[in-house]
C-alpha cells in the first residue's frame, strides 16, 4: 500500500509530482492512500510519504492540458476522495489520451462536478464578501467575514487585489483568512466568526440603496434565491429588506401599474425674452440673475423640462460645488442636489465636515436633460452643445461669487469650467484652474456612487470621495 502525506488541503503540486511518480511505476489506484498533513488518516495506521520498495518507473507521457485545469480546480473542493479520484483520471488519460473527451463516463462526470462546485464557490465569495470599515493603529483597514464551502481563498484572493488594490483589508474565514497591505498579499490561520467586526455607518446608506433599486415588478423569487442563497444573507447588510421586500412585492407592483406619470410641476417655465440679444444685462446679485435665467431659450433643453434648476445657496460662499445637470427631481423641485444623489453628497459633506449651508450648489447645464421611457424619465448625458450653451449662467454665477474654491462634480462640470478635454481621472490627481482663474478641484459625481452594483466598490468610492471632500476642506480653510 502507498500512503502519500500531501502538505495541505490545495497542495496541487505535491499531488501532481506524487500522482506523476506512481503512474510511471504502474501503481494501481486501488494501491494509494491519499491523505493531508494534519488531518485524520485511515483506520490502518500512520501515513509514510513513500513505500518500502518503489517499484522502477516507466516512461514518461504526456497529459491534455485540460486534465491539469481542470486538477487544478477540482483539488480545491473538500471531498476528501478528491485526489483518488484525480489520480484514478490519471492512470486512465496514460493508457487513452482522449478519456476526458467521454463526457458521459462517471469519473469524468463527477470531477467536472467539483470543479463547478468549486468555481461557483469562488464566484459567490467574489460576490458576497462585504467589507466593513475599521480604524487601526495603521490607519483605516476594510474588513470581511465568509464562509466559503470549500478550499477556495488563495484562488479567489487575486480578485480582490485587482478589484480593491488601493486598500488595506482582510478576508477573514475559518480555515483561512487573507491580507493585503496596498502592496504585499498574505496569507493566515483562520479565525471564529467573532473576530469579523460588526456594521459600520456605510451600511444603512447600502440599504437604502438596495431598497430604492429593488424593483418588484421584476422580482423572481426562485431565481434570487438560486443565485442568492440563504446562508450568505448573514454577511450580507441588505439581507435584512430581502424578505419584507418580498412580501411587498405584489402590492407595488399594483401601485406601480395603477399609478400616474410623474406629475409636471405647477410653476411652468417663465416667458422668455424676445431675443437673446435683447435680455438684459444680469444684476449684480445671484437672485437676479436666476430670475433672468428662469427664462432661458439658449438651447432646446428647455422645452421638455419642467423649469430652470438655478445654484443656490449664500453669496459669501467660500466653496462653490458645480454638478452636471438637475435630475427627475431637481426638475420637479426646482432645486439642486434634491434627490438620491444630492442624499448621498449630503452625508458625504457631513463626514467631511462641511456645512451644506454656507456651500454653493449649482449645475453646469440647468435644465433636466432625458429621454421618456413608459412613466419614467430617463437622465441623459449633457452634450457639447448644452454645456456652450448654458456655460455663460455658470460664468456669471461665479464672477458674482467670487469663491475661493470651486468644486468640480464630474466631468461635465470639469469641461464647462475649463473648456478643455480630460480624463476625470486625469483631473482629480491635481489642481486645476478655471477659465476666470479660481482654484478648481475635480472628484466623482456622487450619482456614480449610486450607479455601482458591487457594494465593495461603492465603500471604496466612497472613501475615496470622502477625501477628495477632506482636502476642499482643507483647501479652502488655507485659502
Amino acid at each position: 500500500m502507498h500512503r502519500i502525506a500531501l502538505a495541505g488541503p490545495t497542495d496541487f503540486e505535491g499531488w501532481r509530482d506524487a500522482a506523476r511518480r506512481l503512474a510511471r511505476q504502474g501503481v494501481d489506484p486501488a494501491e494509494v492512500v491519499w491523505s493531508v498533513a494534519g488531518e485524520s488518516v485511515d483506520l490502518f495506521g500512520a501515513v509514510s510519504s513513500e513505500p518500502t520498495a518503489a517499484p522502477p518507473e516507466g516512461p514518461a507521457f504526456a497529459v491534455p492540458r485540460g486534465f491539469l485545469d481542470l486538477a487544478e480546480t477540482a483539488i480545491l473542493h473538500a471531498d476528501p476522495e478528491r485526489f483518488a479520484l484525480l489520480y484514478k483520471m490519471l492512470c486512465r488519460i496514460r493508457t487513452d489520451h482522449d478519456a476526458l473527451e467521454d463526457s458521459v463516463d462517471p469519473l469524468n462526470v463527477r470531477l467536472n462536478s467539483l470543479a463547478r462546485a468549486v468555481r461557483r464557490d469562488i464566484h459567490k465569495m467574489h460576490a458576497f464578501v462585504r467589507f466593513r470599515a475599521v480604524e487601526t493603529e495603521a490607519g483605516e483597514c476594510f474588513i470581511a467575514w465568509f464562509e466559503p464551502e470549500h478550499h477556495i481563498v488563495e484562488a479567489a484572493a487575486p480578485f480582490f487585489v485587482r478589484r480593491f488594490a488601493s486598500m488595506r483589508w482582510s478576508i477573514l474565514t475559518p480555515e483561512r483568512s487573507v491580507h493585503w497591505d496596498g502592496e504585499v498579499l498574505r496569507f493566515s490561520e483562520g479565525v471564529d466568526r467573532s473576530a469579523a467586526p460588526g456594521e459600520d455607518a456605510l451600511e444603512d446608506l447600502w440599504r437604502r440603496y438596495y431598497a430604492a433599486i429593488f424593483n418588484p415588478a421584476r422580482l423572481k423569487v426562485q431565481a434570487m434565491m438560486s443565485e442568492m442563497p440563504r446562508k450568505y444573507w448573514r454577511n450580507l447588510p441588505e439581507a435584512s429588506l430581502i424578505k419584507p421586500l418580498i412580501d411587498q412585492a405584489e402590492r407595488r407592483s399594483a401601485e406601480m401599474v395603477q399609478s400616474a406619470a410623474t406629475p409636471e410641476n405647477p410653476r411652468p417655465q417663465r416667458p422668455a425674452p424676445a431675443s437673446p440679444a435683447e435680455a438684459p444685462a444680469a444684476a449684480g446679485s445671484i437672485e437676479a440673475l436666476r430670475d433672468e435665467a428662469a427664462g432661458c431659450r439658449r438651447c432646446p433643453l428647455w422645452a421638455s423640462a419642467t423649469q430652470t434648476v438655478f445654484g443656490e445657496g449664500p453669496e459669501d460662499a467660500g466653496i462653490v460645488f458645480v454638478g452636471e445637470q438637475p435630475g427627475d427631481q431637481e426638475d420637479l423641485a426646482g432645486r439642486p442636489f434634491v434627490g438620491p444623489a444630492g442624499q448621498v453628497f449630503d452625508a458625504a459633506l457631513r463626514e467631511a465636515g462641511i456645512d451644506r449651508t454656507r456651500v454653493y450648489v449649482t449645475n453646469a447645464v440647468k435644465h433636466f436633460k432625458f429621454v421618456p421611457r413608459g412613466k419614467r424619465r430617463l437622465h441623459q448625458k449633457p452634450d457639447v452643445a448644452d454645456i456652450v450653451a448654458c456655460h455663460d449662467w455658470l460664468a456669471q454665477e461665479l464672477a458674482i461669487l467670487r469663491p475661493r474654491l470651486v468644486v468640480a462634480l464630474g466631468l461635465t462640470a470639469v469641461r464647462s469650467l475649463t473648456g478643455k478635454t480630460m480624463t476625470l481621472a486625469s483631473a482629480r490627481e491635481q489642481l486645476l484652474t478655471t477659465r476666470n482663474g479660481a482654484t478648481l478641484l475635480a472628484t466623482i459625481h456622487p450619482s456614480f456612487l449610486l450607479r455601482l452594483p458591487d457594494q465593495n466598490e461603492k465603500a471604496r468610492e466612497y472613501a475615496r470621495f470622502l477625501d477628495d471632500l477632506k482636502r476642499v476642506a482643507a483647501l479652502a480653510q488655507s485659502a
